[in-house]
């Protein structure tokens, strides 16, 4: 009797030990999320050449935003224009990583030289609502 309880309680013991989470981190990525990233990263991807220039402009002047500025920029939204095309084309695979993360490296570790996931915005169109409602009653 014993033997069987403990075969019962090892078995248990053991299907626990494979079953998976509900829901895994991996979980938000899938393959509407890539496909959707990748149509973002292949069109959009000349904002990150207009951002990236005038972020050399501030931080390091005229010059280095006119010469250096230009060519990273340039090969940055080449990157994105590649892995975008590469996300369109694969997006129904799990190709990197076995998951549907994004190809490039993410901008968390690298301040500098990564890429967040989707191309950035650009424009002066504020999400923040600091400006007066033009439909207020006045009394």
């Amino acid at each position: 009797m014993k033997t069987i309880l403990s075969l019962a309680v090892v078995a248990g013991l053991a299907s626990g030990a494979f079953a998976d989470i509900q829901d895994p981190p991996s979980n938000d990525y899938g393959p509407t999320r890539k496909l959707g990233r990748g149509l973002s990263n292949f069109f959009i991807a000349p904002t990150d050449f207009f951002v990236t220039v005038n972020q050399v402009n501030q931080t390091e002047g005229n010059s280095a935003g006119a010469g250096y500025g230009v060519w990273r920029g340039l090969g940055r939204a080449g990157a994105r224009h590649v892995a975008g095309l590469i996300e369109i084309l694969t997006f129904p695979f799990p190709i990197w990583h076995q998951s549907y993360y994004p190809i490039l490296p993410p901008d968390i570790p690298y301040i500098h030289a990564g890429y967040p996931e989707f191309p950035p915005e650009v424009g002066n169109e504020s999400k923040y609502p600091y400006v007066r409602d033009s439909h207020q009653d006045f009394n």
